[in-house]
């Protein structure tokens, strides 16, 4: 199997966080504002087409504003408070 390189990870972790948490969220607000019924997965799907490059697109656009947070606010190492 071909893997992407290495200095494609953070693209790569940005595609399948934006892929898994768009569905999940297309599947709840699906269900919260339509129910779920016969059509339930057809409308989650053509929201989902929608989302996902949305939420892609967030993900990559937010992560150095992410990253600074989380160095300013975690310890490099366990003496580090």
């Amino acid at each position: 199997m071909r893997k992407l390189p290495y200095k494609f990870s953070s693209l790569a972790f940005a595609f399948y966080m934006a892929t898994i948490i768009a569905f999940m969220m297309c599947l709840l607000l699906t269900a919260i504002n339509t129910g779920v019924d016969t059509q339930f997965i057809q409308r989650v799907l053509s929201t989902y087409v929608i989302a996902m490059p949305v939420a892609f697109a967030c993900v990559v656009l937010v992560r150095p504003l992410v990253l600074y947070l989380v160095s300013k606010t975690v310890a490099t190492n366990a003496g580090d408070t």
